[in-house]
């Protein structure tokens, strides 16, 4: 993923993307195409890998979870919420973003970044999600494309 500022690359960082096909549809399990903007930003202060559910800190790193959490795809470091900006391709009815709980975030399998991972989310080393943190806002856009 490539974070640009005023048209110039600022920082270029390694992903992974959904273990299915890019995918906007509910229920795909596929990673969104299109412009989204960020519309949550969740964990500011926590330390990288902590671990959270429902978008709340458990309080536990993931290597605190038995074998490091290794068997569970946990969301960790840092939670960007991604919203759609495209009415019909990812904003709205069966193609929504938002109400998909489509993040960028880190992850417990740091070392198979750049394989297909997730759910549908954006992963990220748990270094790296928190310096994008650190570097976006709430309504900055992000274009999610093959």
């Amino acid at each position: 993923m490539q974070f640009f500022t005023g048209g110039r690359l600022v920082k270029s960082f390694a992903i992974s993307t959904s273990r299915r096909p890019p995918s906007n549809l509910k229920n795909s399990l596929g990673t969104p195409r299109g412009l989204h903007e960020i519309a949550e930003r969740i964990g500011a202060g926590q330390p990288p890998g902590m671990v959270f559910k429902g978008r709340v800190s458990t309080g536990r790193h993931y290597r605190e979870f038995p074998d490091g959490g290794s068997a569970d795809d946990l969301i960790t470091g840092r939670i960007l919420w991604l919203r759609g900006l495209e009415a019909g391709i990812n904003l709205g009815g069966d193609v929504d973003t938002y109400e998909r709980y489509v993040y960028i975030h880190g992850t417990n399998h740091e070392d198979r970044i750049g394989e297909g991972l997730s759910a549908g989310c954006v992963l990220m080393g748990n270094l790296d999600i928190v310096e994008l943190y650190e570097a976006v806002r709430a309504g900055d856009h992000v274009l999610i494309s093959d």
